[in-house]
């Protein structure tokens, strides 16, 4: 069935798509809202036999039993608009370098925790630019959990729920270092790594550690414009990388620019500390290495790479599979530093912007 409207949208309706979203307690259960047909027990595409506009402006489906099955207008044109696509209600990503943006765009942060206006500018602009900042937060550990709370589900990791990021003793990970830490993502040794990364800032007492972003898509595109033999090295040979301790032994193998399946977002793995081994033929790998050095120079360039402090009340929120987040070396003698992490998936985050836009529209 072809459904037009007078301003020119269409929408292309199967039969048995119609059949299987028929309301009324009929192919959809009434209270969950979910179909509960088997396809198992589809009739063939023959069985719709006419369709009118019914008076109401509403769409009317005759079936082959003689039963008629009614589809609100409203609820067509919203699949009509394409509003029913994962991509929804979700900014569209814009690149940026730093000519664009030579700090992380900044809003309040106190606002975030109790204000649905200031939560949505958040999230859109954190799904916009890929990072955010928000100032004038407690620097207590409460405001970490408070925050995902309003979101959705924090995401657990061999880390734990949340995590300290300070230079210890004993370290878990080369973030807990004074090391300095070149442009990566985190945790490229899993098969999804993280969405999101949220940092707050509890103590910075340090001169030195400056805090470092470059936006990952910006470095993909220019490889891709300039040097698409470097990039396609990089989007097409693989490495092992791997993230052990006594109680875990995480592997992955994939490239540093990974593309997933079709409509899944663009994954950087690049964390050097965690990539052990090369996945390729052997002759494939001083090119893989020479790629590797020119992307993390790019991508630690001036053009690319932002650099800014990182100061007590301050949250940075950053997407973890586009960003290239780093630090300066910290000086342990001059002062002390600590953060307090966690991860979010892009589900989570994509979902509450959805559900804000829903409810602020109406209000």
């Amino acid at each position: 069935m072809v459904v037009r409207w007078s301003d020119g949208a269409m929408l292309r309706a199967h039969a048995l798509w119609l059949f299987e979203n028929q309301m009324g307690d009929v192919t959809i259960d009434e209270r969950t809202r979910e179909g509960k047909t088997d396809p198992a027990d589809l009739p063939d595409a023959g069985i719709l036999v006419a369709a009118a506009v019914g008076g109401n402006g509403d769409l009317e489906a005759s079936w082959r039993d003689g039963s008629v099955a009614r589809y609100h207008s409203g609820w067509l044109r919203h699949i009509a608009d394409e509003r029913h696509r994962p991509r929804a209600s979700i900014p569209t990503p814009v690149e940026w370098t730093t000519a664009d943006f030579v700090e992380p765009v900044t809003v309040d942060g106190p606002a975030t925790l109790t204000d649905d206006i200031a939560l949505h500018e958040f999230l859109d602009a954190l799904a916009r630019y890929g990072l955010v900042r928000l100032e004038g937060l407690d620097t207590t550990r409460d405001v970490l959990p408070t925050l995902g709370r309003r979101i959705g589900a924090l995401r657990d990791t061999n880390f734990g729920i949340t995590w300290p990021v300070s230079v210890d003793i004993k370290p878990t990970s080369t973030a807990n270092t004074s090391l300095p830490l070149p442009p990566h993502t985190d945790l490229p040794t899993r098969e999804t790594p993280p969405g999101f990364q949220m940092l707050h800032c509890l103590v910075n007492t340090c001169t030195a550690g400056f805090s470092t972003m470059a936006d990952g898509y910006a470095v993909v595109r220019h490889l891709r414009e300039h040097q698409p033999d470097v990039h396609d090295v990089l989007a097409n040979t693989n490495w092992v990388f791997f993230n052990r301790s006594p109680e875990h032994d995480h592997r992955w193998t994939g490239p540093l620019i990974d593309y997933g399946a079709p409509g899944m977002p663009l994954t950087l793995r690049a964390f050097h500390p965690l990539r052990a081994f090369p996945d390729m033929d052997d002759t494939e790998v001083p090119a893989a290495y020479a790629a590797l050095r020119e992307f993390s120079r790019l991508a630690g360039s001036d053009e690319f790479q932002m650099r800014y402090p990182f100061r007590p009340g301050d949250l940075v929120a950053f997407d973890n599979r586009r960003l290239l987040h780093g630090r300066a070396s910290i000086d342990v003698d001059g002062g002390r530093r600590e953060l307090h992490g966690t991860y979010i998936d892009h589900d989570e985050v994509y979902s509450r912007l959805r559900v804000l836009s829903r409810h602020l529209s109406r209000s």
